[in-house]
């Protein structure tokens, strides 16, 4: 008898051993999200501005010149101040102090509410309650009024010293969110499997844990640092911070005090309120494109269009699947509510 023919499968990108590819997309997927890419490059736009402006600046922030209310021309493309101060100038030098304190402020607090609040939800008992004590009085701790009285308190308080205040009272609620994922995710199958095989606490929070809340500590820093951002702008907004140090709040403070609106300079007050809402714009994007990275629901809510398995592309409808016939054109009798792939399988 002659042996069985062995059979050869050959390796593609469409085979078996094409099963890279897919894993590739899947790391890829986040950023090749419209919200998520458009609030990265925009957000990568001032980090570098935030670098590189007072270099770049065309004239001193603080000098005073006789251009007095000058509208955008050519030699000052914002404008300048009552005093002949550049706009433009101050735009970019006050970009600098605004990123540091976002920034800072949401590496300190996503920190502790990671340190904390996985700690609690791990380990349970005493430290478990313990934490969550800490974590509840923090959490009733008003920032920004804690934040006026520091600044009002200590004349020389100034860009660090308002980063560090914000993220040292704004990690509570985060460490809660994390503490009751934590909770979720410690029975599970796979950490049971590492803690029965002698893996150390710390390796399986970091190794086991952590991975699983990527997302929610990414989501919680991007809203710790619209926080801080709109914070620190409040603060130069109504005087209360420094206006030594040029920031967009302090542009708007003398704006405000000077009567911009009422003189019709509108350039005074427009290009900081614009570059304000264009980052918050642009931390919101990320904000929902890590949503959506994480929920498959919200990722496949927005497809107006989807193809088949056979190439064919349907048009959706509010609120219906449609169905499909074998020969894969749309039925147009009884549409009927299906789930997304992603979502029978439970897959994120």
């Amino acid at each position: 008898m002659s042996a069985p023919a062995t059979t050869i499968t050959a390796v593609t990108p469409e085979g078996p051993a094409g099963a890279v590819a897919p894993a590739k997309r899947q790391r890829l997927r986040f950023v090749a999200n419209p919200k998520a890419a458009t609030g990265l490059v925009v957000l990568g736009f001032f980090c570098l501005i935030a670098v590189i402006g007072p270099w770049i600046a065309p004239y001193d922030p603080s000098a005073r010149s006789n251009d007095l209310i000058q509208a955008p021309s050519g030699k000052h493309w914002f404008g300048t101040t009552h005093l002949g101060q550049d706009i433009f100038s101050q735009v970019l030098v006050g970009t600098r102090g605004v990123m540091f304190v976002g920034l800072l402020a949401g590496i300190i607090a996503t920190a502790l509410s990671v340190l904390i609040g996985v700690s609690s939800g791990f380990l349970g008992g005493a430290a478990d309650e313990a934490l969550s004590a800490l974590s509840n009085v923090f959490l009733v701790i008003p920032a920004l009024p804690l934040i006026i009285i520091v600044a009002s308190t200590i004349p020389s308080a100034g860009d660090l010293m308002v980063a560090l205040v914000i993220g040292l009272t704004s990690w509570a609620w985060g460490a809660r969110v994390l503490r009751a994922q934590t909770l979720s995710l410690r029975r599970r199958d796979y950490v049971e499997a590492a803690r029965a095989n002698g893996e150390t606490t710390w390796r399986i929070i970091s190794f086991e844990i952590l991975p699983n809340l990527t997302a929610i500590i990414a989501s919680g820093f991007v809203g710790t640092v619209i926080f801080a951002v709109m914070s620190e702008i409040t603060l130069a907004f109504i005087g209360i911070s420094t206006i030594s140090e040029w920031n967009w709040g302090t542009i708007l403070f003398w704006a405000q005090s000077q009567q911009a609106l009422a003189q019709g300079a509108w350039w005074w007050f427009v290009p900081a309120g614009l570059a304000i809402a264009i980052l918050g714009t642009a931390l919101s994007l990320i904000n929902f494109g890590i949503d959506e990275f994480v929920s498959p629901r919200l990722r496949s809510s927005g497809r107006t269009k989807v193809k088949t398995a056979d190439g064919h592309t349907v048009k959706m409808r509010v609120g219906f699947t449609p169905v499909l016939s074998q020969n894969g054109k749309k039925d147009p009798v009884t549409p009927v509510i299906r789930k997304a792939p992603d979502e029978a399988k439970g897959v994120a």
